[in-house]
């Protein structure tokens, strides 16, 4: 059997007008600011705090990955649609795709088969230019620190020496890693080192999916810190005066997008970060505006749930006041082969024995779930390579756990392939009692924080910290950062900080290798191994088999 493309099955999608999809939930036409006829963002006066408080958020989150991923976000698009189906008012409230993965190892990012967000196609590419601003308003501060450099009539005395703010642009481009600037003599600047991060790892992509309103937003790009001066006195962004105009840059990015499933169900695209090295999900204003328009609002959090929902949980939630009221946990039976130890090409067929020994990964993520209070309804993500001994397999282990698993078929079937998995999530807000509660208290120290996650939730014996590490806990500590929450940057590909130790790994201990902090997103981040914040293309990247014809029309964006 040819299954159609997921652009094939996207650009023969009957889409309807945005205005239609914006009057499914009560969004006047004339509130929306429209990009064409499929997009429109929403305005930041739809939030209602009283609404949001009734709204039920549900999180979707997964095992920890193959390199392909196990398929969060068409899981999220599906269940948004099952809860129609089943007569329920739902957005599903996602991240929007970044230009690196796309064009780099995993193509599209919009969902797939019949669970996709549309325009998949200006989806994926450059959207709304929220990304765009983002990186013009990183980049501004980038060029105001070297112009102070340069400017001996108004300078900070920063000592380029200290400087951690780098530029961003939204590609895998391991050259732009690290670089220097500032060459051709006087006029061109003062010579220094520099680099380029990812633009979903920048800073103000977190800021951006951290703040509230456009005066949180100011605050929080004030508190940028770019470095110090000769006699070691911290500069912020605020002291360039920079704030202003970069949250200007950012004057319509700050609004969520409103765009629609296949099925013609409303869905809100805003903020990009990822998980395995920033917060991984999308902004508050975006999961709030769904919330204040919807009684069942859908998000996942990207990777696998020891970083996606393990951040969402412990600093999405701390900011904003969130309490899921029920949890996805996404497994694919190609997943528990991978992590039972089949080799590439091998779990794509049957491979009982090894889904037998992969099921500890997704054992772990279940316990850590309910580490947090929240017992989660595990996804089975349906592939036609699976074989029924497999799924039962699964299906039974979870009950002995006291888990539902449920087979989900958004792939091939849309939303009439999730209409069980979507009842047992009303079920779960409704009966499950969940009760969510972090691991670790927000006045805990940095590294009681990090302790209590390597132990808690991969499953580590302990925490080792380098010497760097530990010299920059020291600045962190002097800057009164200590108490903000961690963004651990690891692999996404096992528990572990070893992309090598699949499965449930034990007697393993984590090197925290360095620290970065984002003083105005608000957290410190710990990075874990070789994690590096501008990625590079892979041997085979995905766009050698893109192309456009002569008529506009695009293939292998999928």
């Amino acid at each position: 059997m040819n299954f159609p493309s997921d652009l094939e099955i996207a650009e023969n999608a009957s889409i309807q007008h945005i205005k239609e999809i914006a009057q499914k939930i009560n969004i006047d036409d004339d509130d929306l600011e429209y990009y064409g006829k499929h997009k429109a963002k929403i305005p930041l006066s739809y939030i209602d705090k009283e609404k949001v408080q009734q709204s039920k958020l549900i999180l979707v989150s997964a095992v920890n990955p193959t390199p392909a991923g196990e398929g969060k976000t068409t899981v999220s698009v599906g269940l948004t649609d099952g809860l129609a189906r089943i007569g329920k008012k739902a957005i599903a409230v996602l991240r929007e795709p970044s230009l690196g993965p796309v064009f780099g190892m995993k193509g599209g990012a919009a969902g797939g088969g019949y669970a996709q967000v549309i325009p998949m196609t200006d989806i994926n590419l450059h959207f709304t230019g929220d990304f765009s601003a983002v990186e013009k308003a990183n980049n501004l501060l980038s060029a105001l620190i070297d112009n102070n450099l340069q400017n001996k009539k108004n300078s900070l005395n920063i000592d380029p020496r200290t400087i951690v703010w780098k530029r961003v642009m939204d590609m895998n481009d391991r050259a732009l890693r690290n670089i220097v600037i500032g060459l051709g003599g006087a006029a061109n600047g003062v010579p220094r080192e520099e680099g380029f991060n990812i633009t979903p790892a920048s800073e103000v992509m977190a800021i951006l999916c951290m703040s509230e309103d456009f005066d949180d937003l100011k605050a929080r790009l004030g508190n940028i810190f770019v470095g110090y001066t000769f006699d070691r006195k911290p500069v912020y962004a605020k002291d360039l005066k920079a704030e202003g105009a970069m949250a200007i840059l950012l004057k319509d990015a700050i609004k969520p997008n409103l765009v629609q499933t296949l099925e013609g169900n409303p869905a809100i695209l805003h903020g990009g970060p990822f998980a395995n090295i920033a917060q991984g999900t999308n902004t508050i204003i975006a999961t709030k505006t769904g919330m204040s328009l919807a009684d069942y609002v859908v998000t996942e959090a990207g990777f696998g749930a020891d970083l996606g929902a393990e951040k969402f949980l412990h600093i999405k939630c701390h900011y904003a006041g969130f309490k899921p009221a029920a949890m996805v946990l996404v497994t694919t039976v190609r997943a528990l082969r991978y992590h039972g130890g089949a080799k590439k090409g091998e779990y794509e067929h049957p491979q009982y024995e090894a889904v037998k020994k992969g099921m500890e990964n997704l054992r772990k993520h279940i316990e850590n779930c309910i580490k947090f209070q929240l017992k989660p309804v595990v996804a089975i993500n349906h592939f036609s390579t699976d074989d029924p001994q497999e799924i039962q397999y699964i299906i039974d282990e979870c009950q002995a756990m006291g888990v539902k698993a449920v087979l989900a078929e958004e792939f091939a079937k849309g939303g009439a392939g999730m209409e069980e998995l979507a009842a047992e999530v009303v079920n779960a807000t409704e009966n499950y009692g969940n009760d969510f509660q972090p691991l670790y208290h927000i006045k805990d120290t940095v590294v009681e924080k990090i302790e209590k996650i390597a132990t808690e939730v991969y499953g580590a014996d302990g925490v080792n910290f380098t010497p760097k590490a530990m010299a920059d806990l020291k600045v962190i500590d002097d800057l009164g950062l200590g108490q903000l929450p961690v963004c651990m940057a690891k692999t996404q590909k096992s528990l572990s900080d070893d992309e090598k130790k699949i499965g449930r790994p034990s007697g393993f201990m984590i090197t925290v290798r360095e620290f970065e902090f984002a003083a105005g997103a608000g957290f410190v981040i710990p990075i874990l191994g070789d994690m590096m914040r501008m990625p590079g293309l892979p041997n085979t990247p995905a766009s050698e088999h893109m192309d456009i014809d002569r008529y506009g029309n695009i293939t292998g964006l999928s």
